[in-house]
């Protein structure tokens, strides 16, 4: 196997593989059991606010 031939085989099938990486982020991010953590997450910036810490901005 030549690496013009591992080169062909890269480019015809490159699609397909950013398709199913793109796919399964997508199914992660959606996930039920990811919910908590990413609202969570959502609510870092929120939480000096909370325990009345000040802006330094």
């Amino acid at each position: 196997m030549t690496l013009e031939t591992l080169y062909d085989i890269a480019r015809s099938t490159w699609v397909v593989w950013m398709v199913l990486l793109f796919s399964s982020i997508v199914l992660w991010a959606f996930l039920p059991r990811n919910k908590k953590r990413f609202e969570e997450d959502a609510n870092i910036i929120f939480k000096d606010e909370e325990n009345g810490a000040k802006n330094h901005g």
